[in-house]
This record gives C-alpha cells, structure tokens and sequence, in this order.
C-alpha cells in the first residue's frame, strides 16, 4: 500500500496528499536473530531515482525493496541501506587467532631445539606469520536465506516513517505558497485598479502632446481618436490579469490537493505560466505604480518556484 496520506472522494477517486521530496526514515528490529537497522533518505529530484546500499547478503532483495519504495515515493532521489549486526555483539574487526598462534610458538621452539637455534621469539615477527590474525564473520552473512518478507517490515517502517516526515514538511509549504499567492493577488487587484486610471491619463497626455505638436494647428480629432484607441489596446493588460487570476485558482486548487497524482510538476508549469503573464503586464507597463507591482508580483513567484521544486 502507497505510504502517503490519500482519502477517498466523493466520485471514488483517490485524492493524494502534497509531500516535500526531502525525508528521513529509519526503523529497527531484529530479522534471523540479527540487529537490522534499515535508513531511508530523499532529496529532490525531477523523477524517482532509487539508490540501495545493501550487505552482499541481501543484495538479491534489491528488486523487492527498489519496488516497494517505488510504490511509496513519486519522485525524489531516495537512498535506503541496510545495516546488519549479530545481536548482543559490537560490530566485527580483525582479531587475533591465539589458538593459531600457539600452535606457531609450539613448532618454531620444537625446530630451535632440533636444530640448536636460540629461543629468541618476537612477537612483532609471530604476528607477521599468515592468518594470525582474522576478519569476523559478517553478521549479514547469516541472513543469507532471510526473505524480503521477512525483510520488508523494517523497510516498510522506514518508508512510512520517511512518508510522514515528507507529508510534513509538504504542510508546512502548502501554507507558506498559500501566503505568497495571497501577497501575488494583492498585487494583481492593485494593478487591476490602478490599469483604467492609467489609460485615462495615458490618453490625456497623448492629446496635451498632439496639441502641443500641432502648435495651433487645426488637428484631426477622429484621427487623434483611432491613435488613442491604438494605444490604449497597446497598454490594456485586462487579458493578462485575467489569465492570471485564472492560473491563481489551479494553483490553489491543486496546493488543495484535488487530484489524484502529486502535484508538484504541475505546480511548476502554473509558476511558468504565472510568470509568462507577469512578463507581458511588465512589458505593457509603461507606468511606475504598475511596474513596481509587477517587480514584487515576480520576486514573490521566483520565492515560490524556489518551494514548489522541493514538492513530489
């Protein structure tokens, strides 16, 4: 089952809840008398990229756990290993073979009394003698015959620990987002007020030029009109508004979570159109007011593009 928040909706779709693609999972417990200790980190990342470090004695679990993680993250750079230790034990070294040893002494004395040698044994030389010393038994190496059910339940703990602390961190950006898209439509009803004031005076100070210009002379009023007209459709940035407020509400219905795939790919292409729209105001802004409200209104969207790229 998908580790994420999902509740069921009214037309029976699956409804999925906004995650960070940043995490932390772990879980401990005991597998085949062995202390397994099982991590899970993620970062972002534009697809799902898996990354296993496993003792060689699981490794033939990796297509099991690459699956299971699959079913719980979307996207996101996720790292799980696996850490094995015999229960009640520190983890393994090299150690000195003493019954080995021994057995060395014994035979070298044996040889330096056959042949009339002196019995001057240095340890510094016995310890050079081959395999003296040992390397433990790798614990995981009696896990051998464990089976990813038996196995899973650590994983599975781990992902789901990972999952919460994602969904988390997902609340905390949902509500940061929300904030700026209110400072966003703050600005798009300032420059929504101020854009006919704008045109009325754009179009008194075309006429005070003509007439200034023409000195005296009779002017063409129609035709000073059809101009007028021209510039007006020129600076309107109604349409633009427009759309804009229209991209507002997908953003916030999709921060919602309405759907039923994460959201995060899609909040990123709203934030390009948003800015589209932002550009063309900006371009169409020849007033003060106005570009100031445009420059705050993309500062606050470079702001959430920078949050959106951390969301499955």
């Amino acid at each position: 089952m998908d580790a994420r928040t999902t509740h069921q909706g009214s037309d029976g779709t699956v409804a999925v809840s906004i995650a960070s693609m940043t995490g932390f999972g772990a879980a401990e417990g005991t597998v085949a008398g062995h202390r397994v200790a099982v991590e899970v980190k993620s970062v972002n990342h534009r697809f799902f990229t898996p990354a296993l470090k496993l003792p060689a004695a699981l490794a033939r679990l990796e297509p099991e756990l690459r699956e299971a993680m699959r079913q719980r993250v979307a996207r996101g750079h996720v790292s799980l290993s696996v850490r094995v230790e015999r229960e009640g034990e520190e983890g393994g070294g090299p150690r000195l073979d003493v019954a080995r040893l021994r057995d060395y002494v014994a035979q070298l004395r044996a040889a330096a009394r056959e042949l009339g040698l002196r019995d001057d044994l240095d340890l510094t030389a016995l310890v050079r003698l081959p395999d003296v010393f040992r390397a433990d038994a790798d614990p995981s190496d009696a896990l051998a015959s464990v089976t990813a059910a038996e196995l899973m339940p650590l994983v599975v703990a781990a992902l789901d620990a990972l999952g919460r602390m994602r969904r988390d961190e997902g609340a905390r950006l949902v509500l940061y987002l929300e904030e700026r898209l209110a400072a966003i439509e703050g600005g798009l009803a300032r420059l929504a007020e101020r854009a006919p004031v704008r045109l009325v005076e754009q179009r008194e100070r075309l006429r005070a030029a003509v007439r200034e210009l023409a000195e005296g002379v009779a002017v063409d009023e129609q035709r000073l009109a059809q101009e007028i007209a021209i510039q007006a459709d020129r600076l309107d940035v109604a349409e633009e508004l427009s759309r804009f407020r229209s991209h507002n509400a997908a953003f916030r219905e999709a921060l919602a979570g309405a759907g039923t795939e994460p959201v995060g790919k899609r909040l990123g292409f709203l934030l390009q159109e948003m800015l589209r729209e932002a550009n063309t105001t900006g371009s169409k802004s020849n007033d003060p007011a106005m570009q100031r409200e445009v420059i705050a209104i993309k500062e606050e969207l470079e702001r959430m593009r920078e949050q959106v790229e951390n969301l499955e």
